[in-house]
């Protein structure tokens, strides 16, 4: 998963030939229309399935319930894509926007399940949070492009770069059977090891679509190579209908809790910022302005989506930034052919079987390939941190403290087991996200806005560009 990159080239001009109609509205043949929905599919599957994968892993989900959660995932971006592209009323940017489950949200939900005793009972408490957040985010959206200027690339940066150093300790323990606290076997490390190198050859000698979806050839590669070392589970392909779908609330009604409920706030605000800067990229790409109207139309589909989504058993939605390179790339500029995609994630979220396929991969297959996903968040915030001019007034001191303090729960998960902690402020401490960014953006008000005399230093207004990321 990496950042968008920035377009120095000039943007392009809607096409004269089509008189009044924008190549965004623009509807492509239908074989067209087709193949370059799949592709959007192909590139944003990974980045779709890998949260409920590396929650299901974590809170012991039976590779059964983890098929469904993957499903449930697969159908709710699908809905929050059609809700971006087609919209109604004032939901939806309208633009080519691919909409799925944000990376961003699963250590704010791992670190709600460290709190319970069954972790599996965390559930129904993450999609009550998800619910509220969703809910208030939406409320948020037309005045949150007032607010963007508080998370200038100083702390944009820091939190993406705390998302990828917060998941890569995941990565590990797939790597080690899902048991951190043993050493990993000699297989584990050969699986691990060979993935990691199949997904590397791929993206090095790969162009295009091909490479794009680098990680997701690499994932079956790995599947195939652990086969004949009788590390692959295919219970639950034998088991799994070929149509089903979502039942809602599959996992218990929602649950309500504070702590739980401000986490999975914080994690909205962070994904509204990364949908912003996303669009703002993708409409200097489609030749459409991305103003006031359209950034709130976006946020909208996002947070409704995102309130939705725990109905059917998902979770928190952002949009994917790869999928604005892929834009780029193909210079197919129609929403429709995003909503094509969108399409295809409803339907492949209502068949079990599809999304059992999924479910095989061995979980050290997935630790080699989460080495280059998630190092690649946190790339792509420390790329975003060379450009906040850290040289300038007080950021680096800011980057500095709000790391320090997203990283203390990644090298210690009992830090805050003092029983004199309140239990609501441990959820959001006990998160690497949440601590490192309610530090960053605190620290950024007392430093480069309040009781200044003279305008904040460039790296802590407004960007000219927001740099995009993906969840």
């Amino acid at each position: 998963m990496a950042a968008a990159p920035r377009f120095t080239e000039p943007s392009p001009e809607p096409a004269a030939d089509t008189g009044e109609v924008h190549p965004v509205d623009r509807l492509p043949r239908p074989g067209r229309l087709i193949a370059t929905g799949f592709q959007h599919v192909a590139a944003s599957y990974a980045g779709v399935v890998a949260p409920p994968l590396v929650l299901g892993a974590s809170i012991g989900l039976s590779p059964l319930e983890t098929t469904f959660l993957v499903g449930a995932s697969l159908f709710t971006a699908g809905i929050a894509t059609l809700l971006q592209t087609i919209g109604f009323w004032k939901v939806g940017a309208r633009m080519p926007f691919v909409n799925g489950v944000s990376f961003a949200g699963v250590a704010p939900m791992l670190a709600i399940a460290d709190t319970q005793t069954d972790r599996r009972d965390a559930l129904p408490i993450i999609f009550g949070a998800v619910i509220v957040a969703g809910a208030l985010g939406f409320l948020l959206a037309p005045y949150f492009c007032k607010l963007v200027r508080f998370f200038p690339p100083v702390v944009s940066g820091t939190v993406i770069t705390l998302i990828g150093v917060t998941l890569l300790p995941v990565s590990f323990g797939w790597i080690q059977g899902g048991h951190p606290e043993k050493p990993t076997s000699l297989t584990n490390l050969g699986l691990a090891g060979v993935t990691l190198l199949i997904v590397l050859v791929l993206r090095r000698l790969l162009r295009g679509f091909l490479q794009q979806i680098a990680i997701l050839l690499g994932l079956i590669a790995g599947t195939l190579v652990a086969i004949p070392a009788g590390a692959v589970d295919f219970t639950a392909t034998r088991h799994a209908a070929l149509v089903g779908f979502p039942t809602p609330f599959h996992f218990g009604n929602p649950v309500f809790e504070a702590a739980a409920i401000v986490s999975m706030c914080i994690l909205m605000l962070v994904c509204m910022t990364e949908s912003t800067a996303d669009m703002l990229a993708l409409g200097e790409i489609v030749g459409r302005e991305a103003d006031e109207k359209v950034i709130a139309g976006g946020l909208r589909a996002d947070t409704l989506g995102t309130a939705l989504s725990p109905l059917f058993n998902g979770f928190a939605n952002s949009a994917f930034a790869q999928n604005v390179g892929l834009v780029a790339i193909t210079k197919v500029r129609s929403r429709y052919t995003v909503a094509a995609c969108g399409l295809m994630f409803v339907l492949l979220g209502l068949s079990p079987v599809f999304a059992s396929l999924i479910a095989v991969v061995p979980q050290p297959v997935l630790g080699g390939a989460g080495i280059v996903l998630f190092g690649t968040v946190a790339a792509s915030g420390v790329n975003v941190l060379r450009k906040a001019g850290l040289e300038q007034g007080d950021n680096l001191l800011i980057a500095a403290t709000s790391l320090g303090m997203g990283l203390i729960p990644v090298v210690s998960r009992t830090f805050y087991d003092n029983t004199a902690i309140p239990e609501t402020l441990k959820i959001i401490l006990d998160s690497g996200v949440s601590a490192g960014c309610l530090t960053a953006v605190v620290l950024n008000l007392a430093f480069n806005h309040l009781g200044r005399r003279a305008s904040p230093a460039p790296a802590a207004g407004v960007p000219e560009q927001p740099v995009p990321v993906v969840r």
